[in-house]
């Protein structure tokens, strides 16, 4: 008599069971992302994440454009397809070059530091990763960036912190963006601002609109203030 298989590890006929390479393509990734950071010791990376269609590439270009002659930046732009959200930003004096990731669905760090080679970081304040839209995947990946800034668009409802938390775990600022859309649609910041703090009690919110300029000044104030503390080596939480 043969002693029974677990059923769940049991496999269909011509199948190979596999190791689970989650953990170790992850450790990979970390080295990886130590190694940008080693590299960009006085520049400070903030990823920037959302669902598509939140505002990332507007954003980077109101930022551009109230903080010229204040603040030096780069974005390196992630996207399936295209390089237009790169064309924007270069089309208001942003360094921009764009990571075309052939349909993966996020960043991650050996993207980054591949490209690392092909953009001019020279003097450069602060390096924007904007990355794909999606708020699953690149909440794993690291890419070797000092804060997470997570853009939730008034447009999405109010419930994705709980509904996504790893991204929202892992992220320094929330910024809500679309205020200007407020009156028209379902949405209470005070349930968002509390959703996203019962899932990281420390995460920063800011709320704006980058059709008005609701928040914007605030946005960069918190910004320069960044860049400020990681030239003395130190991001304050």
């Amino acid at each position: 008599m043969t002693t029974a298989r677990p059923k769940s590890n049991q496999a269909s006929v011509g199948a190979v069971q596999c190791e689970n390479t989650t953990l170790n393509l992850l450790k990979v990734n970390d080295f990886v992302a130590k190694a940008i950071r080693d590299r960009l010791p006085d520049v400070l990376v903030i990823n920037v994440c959302s669902s598509p269609g939140s505002g990332k590439t507007t954003l980077m270009q109101e930022t551009g454009k109230r903080l010229a002659g204040r603040l030096n930046m780069a974005v390196l732009v992630g996207d399936p397809k295209t390089e237009r959200d790169a064309i924007r930003m270069r089309d208001v004096g942003i360094n921009a070059l764009q990571i075309v990731t052939g349909g993966m669905c996020h960043i991650e760090a050996q993207m980054i530091y591949q490209a690392l080679d092909h953009i001019d970081l020279t003097g450069v304040d602060v390096l924007f990763i904007e990355n794909v839209g999606n708020l699953v995947c690149p909440a794993a990946f690291d890419l070797g960036e000092d804060l997470r800034v997570t853009l939730l668009a008034t447009t999405e409802g109010d419930d994705k912190p709980k509904k996504y938390p790893r991204m929202f775990l892992t992220s320094e600022l929330m910024v809500v963006s679309k205020a200007d859309l407020l009156p028209y649609v379902p949405f209470k910041v005070e349930n968002v601002i509390q959703d996203a703090r019962d899932v990281n009690p420390d995460i920063e919110v800011l709320t704006i609109s980058s059709t008005t300029g609701e928040g914007l000044d605030e946005w960069c104030n918190w910004l320069l203030a960044k860049v400020e503390a990681k030239s003395e080596r130190v991001i304050p939480a």
